[in-house]
């Protein structure tokens, strides 16, 4: 071909597709031009991915493209007529069908219908821009790639994608068709980092699946590029995005007194969208064994929980020595919970915990720190039902349950109901303005109605349960008016009519000569009630006082503001529902009533008549701010909440006065640090036997309030500057160390478990502060308690509680947690932790150095709940016999 042939086709205009300024547009005439002449050289791309399409060979279909190619490069775009193919160089974006590729080169053969990417070189010789192939919802990241669109056939090299959290690198990957890839020599991690990971799982050969498996042949994991001799013939790796049915694997590992185990080993059964259940077992090699049941279900804007039941069976030493034992504990648990949108009117809920009583102190998979200190289990069951119309009663049943471990008494309430109806003013419309005392009558309705049961946990699978069960019913209607008087004084007036319901009474008799001892009284069957009505008025009023400075003080205004309160309740005696019987050989007399141990209490067979007193004090001040920019001035709290309580009983002869009871809360450093104070006082004196006597204290030469009892609780979180807020701080739960020996079955997550690696952004942040601070806290906790009913003077608590957290470096987090009891002069449970984040591994490790508790816990695995199997634990599990 001559020049100007060569020249004759560029006018044509039909084979050189131009992109970007003129240079380039003349750029690309030029190299056309050299290249019809047989002299101009290719673009310079990435070797590896020509030598790739050179080699390799997919299958050739001689048949059209069946949609529109759209295609965009930064560079220049290709045409040659006499290979029938496009070059595209430099930001090169082809688009078809499902099928996106970006890439620094790439190269369409319409003869054959494939279509080559790969890199392209830098000016710095570098190779950048690499292909991006997105086929649907399967991303692809490699060196370079082939593919047919024909065939759906793809041939691709140094390929990187992620599935649920994994990140796979292959230096060679065939891809079949649109759900099946073949890879070779292929690395498996959970790092950020696929091209240099901190440890990843080097497979041969391998079938993957996206977002459903990948099957391997043999397999072994490298740490840091180095081979480790953990190795597997053959591998399977779930990468589901739903969950799905299958086995779950054991831990292994060995108990000093129980020998070599398998621990929470099962199976996993997804029933529905709605429903999972999950069957987990353990084995120990001297015959102990477990096994456990949990479940989760969730309907959507309807309810959701779950539920757990654990059984155990333990056995101690060996059959025929003198410390053999075998015991079994279990542990039941529900939480469920409504949406309160699916029915406003209408809600069920449950939270159930309850089992043997020493099931957190001698269970071997959960060793759980938090729960060995819980001395009580709490249940509580109920639905509660709202009828809107007026009046609207609310209606509930419930049943309750509470356990006490250390005791091991348990009291229920199966069942409890309730209801309550709305306040009614039968003098005034329902929503007018009500005025005066007529129209501001009302009154109300509510009723109880309880069977309860008082027994141990060792008695509740019994059959007779039930029989010692006391049942009882309640009712109360409370009739209450308010008014004022001089717009200062509010004024109460009211007054409550209350009946009990029960199905047993008590039966005592008199004084048996011939036995020389009282008769074993009777519980006489059937229904009986008592009724008791009181009344009571009462009358408030809140003062101000404000004391101002003058302007050039720091202190520019004090404001006192009291609020005092007096009540009078007056109730008859109720000694119709009193008999007498004999006591003893004398003849003495003693008064009873039939409903002694009713589940409401007896009606009182003495008049009361007594008066209130309560005053309340809140001290402010108005000060200027530090900050000479801020105009309004700052408020801070004196004292908040100084409260003084008594009550004087008219109708006893002797000892009318009430102690005194004194609480405040000192707010100091910005409230930061609130001390609360309280404590009695009792204006009587004590006689020589350490009694109270109708004399007041400063008669017999004492002070005018003999304390009683006074209790001081405080606690401050000192923290470093910069470092973040933590809302939690106050909270005994979130002690540093008290969650560190994790349950054993806490570690199997079920779902999809998600990753808890931080942004870049925030490594950065925490690395400009660590140039300056160390991260650190400390959370003190200080409770005093005296005592002084009888003058002893004893100091009954006195102990200081103390935790701290220590953040060495950006990845090295240490924390421990003690206290001290002044009073039994004794250290309380310490524990020492240190936590390390080892990118995409972590690191703990719990030690408690003394005490009945005393143990060590050693933890290093993967963060990825998927390879959560790939770990090594160690621990020294407390001494059961302490």
């Amino acid at each position: 071909m001559c020049i100007f042939e060569a020249f004759k086709l560029i006018s044509l205009s039909k084979v050189i597709h131009y992109s970007g300024t003129s240079c380039k547009q003349h750029f690309c005439c030029l190299m056309f031009l050299f290249s019809t002449l047989g002299f101009a050289q290719k673009p310079v791309i990435d070797e590896a991915f020509v030598d790739s399409t050179l080699q390799d060979s997919v299958v050739e279909k001689k048949t059209g493209l069946l949609d529109k190619i759209k295609r965009h490069a930064d560079g220049y775009m290709i045409v040659n007529r006499k290979e029938n193919k496009l070059y595209m160089y430099d930001g090169a974006e082809l688009y078809y069908q499902n099928i996106e590729l970006k890439s620094g080169v790439i190269v369409l053969d319409y003869t054959t219908n494939e279509v080559s990417a790969g890199r392209i070189k830098d000016s710095l010789g570098n190779l950048v821009q690499p292909p991006a192939f997105k086929q649907g919802g399967d991303e692809v990241f490699p060196d370079s790639i082939r593919f047919n669109f024909d065939s759906k056939k793809a041939i691709i090299w140094n390929s990187r994608s992620e599935q649920q959290g994994m990140n796979v690198k292959a230096t060679t990957t065939k891809k079949q068709n649109d759900s099946v890839y073949y890879l070779r020599n292929a690395k498996i991690t959970t790092s950020k980092d696929v091209d240099d990971p901190e440890y990843y799982i080097r497979v041969r050969t391998a079938k993957f699946v996206p977002k459903r498996k990948m099957i391997s042949g043999l397999s072994n994991l490298y740490i840091a590029d180095v081979p480790t001799p953990l190795f597997l013939p053959f591998a399977y790796f779930p990468m589901t995005e739903n969950r799905a049915t299958g086995f779950l694997f054991p831990t292994i590992g060995e108990n000093f007194n129980r020998g070599y185990f398998l621990q929470n080993g099962g199976y996993y059964f997804v029933i529905n969208d709605n429903l999972d259940v999950a069957a987990l077992g353990d084995y120990y090699t001297n015959g102990s064994y477990g096994f456990r049941v949990e479940s989760n279900y969730n309907k959507r804007y309807r309810y959701r929980g779950n539920f757990s039941f654990r059984y155990e069976n333990l056995i101690n030493s060996e059959r025929g020595l003198p410390d053999y034992s075998k015991s079994t504990i279990f542990n039941l648990r529900w939480s469920h919970s409504k949406d309160s949108k699916s029915n406003p009117n209408s809600r069920f809920s449950a939270s159930v915990n309850l089992g043997a009583s020493n099931y957190f102190r001698e269970s071997l998979n959960q060793i759980n720190t938090t729960n060995f200190l819980n001395n009580t289990l709490n249940s509580s069951v109920s639905y509660t039902r709202t009828f809107p119309k007026y009046p609207s009663v609310n209606l509930s049943v419930s049943a309750t349950h509470s356990q006490n471990t250390r005791s091991k008494t348990v009291n229920m309430t199966l069942p409890s109901l309730t209801a309550n109806m709305e306040r009614i003013y039968p003098f005034a419309k329902r929503n007018g303005i009500k005025k005066g005392v007529f129209q501001n009558i009302n009154f109300q309705y509510s009723m109880r109605g309880d069977n309860r049961i008082n027994t141990t946990d060792d008695l509740i699978s019994e059959k007779g349960l039930f029989y010692g069960a006391k049942t009882g019913m309640q009712h109360n209607i409370p009739i209450n008016t308010n008014f004022k008087i001089a717009k200062h004084f509010n004024f109460t007036l009211g007054g409550n009519y209350k009946e009990v319901w029960t199905n047993q009474t008590t039966k005592k008799y008199d004084y048996d000569i011939l036995l020389d001892a009282l008769p074993e009284q009777d519980t006489i069957s059937g229904f009986d009630r008592f009724e008791q009505y009181s009344f009571n008025m009462g009358a408030n009023t809140t003062l101000y006082g404000v004391f101002n400075f003058k302007e050039d003080k720091k202190i520019q205004s004090i404001r006192h503001v009291i609020n005092a309160n007096v009540n009078y309740s007056n109730s008859p005696s109720f000694e119709k529902y009193y008999d007498e019987y004999i006591i003893d050989a004398n003849g003495n007399t003693a008064d009873y009533t039939r409903f002694e141990g009713g589940l409401y209490g007896r009606p009182g067979n003495t008049k009361s008549s007594s008066i209130g007193i309560t005053i309340r004090n809140n001290l402010e001040a108005k000060i200027k701010d530090k900050d000479s920019t801020k105009t309004e001035l700052k408020k801070i709290k004196i004292l908040n909440n100084l409260n003084f309580s008594t009550s004087y009983n008219i109708t006893v002869d002797s000892l009318r006065w009430s102690p005194v009871r004194m609480s405040t809360v000192v707010p100091l450093m910005d409230n930061k640090l609130n001390i609360n104070v309280g404590a009695t006082f009792d204006p009587y004196a004590l006689d020589e036997n350490k009694r109270r006597i109708n004399s007041f204290s400063a008669s017999n030469g004492g002070p005018l309030l003999r304390m009683t009892s006074a209790n001081i609780n405080w606690g401050y979180n000192f923290k470093s500057k910069g470092s973040k807020k933590d809302d939690t701080a106050d909270n005994d739960s979130n002690i540093p160390g008290l969650d560190n020996n994790r349950a054993l079955d806490e570690q199997q997550v079920f779902g999809n478990p998600d990753d808890q690696d931080k942004t870049a952004s925030e490594d950065e942040k925490n690395i400009i502060f660590y140039k300056t601070n160390i991260p650190w806290s400390l959370n003190l906790k200080h409770s005093f308690t005296y005592s002084n009913m009888k003058d002893q003077r004893q100091v009954s608590n006195n102990s200081l509680m103390a935790s701290a957290n220590v953040s060495l470096t950006p990845k090295w987090k240490v924390n421990v947690s003690s206290g001290y009891d002044f009073k039994n002069k004794g250290v309380t449970f310490t524990n020492l932790g240190i936590d390390r984040d080892l990118e995409s591994w972590t690191m703990n490790i719990s030690w408690t150095p003394f005490g009945n508790r005393e143990s060590w816990f050693f933890f290093i695995g993967v963060k990825s709940g998927i390879l959560r199997d790939l770990k090594y634990e160690k621990r020294r599990e407390p001494d059961k016999r302490l």
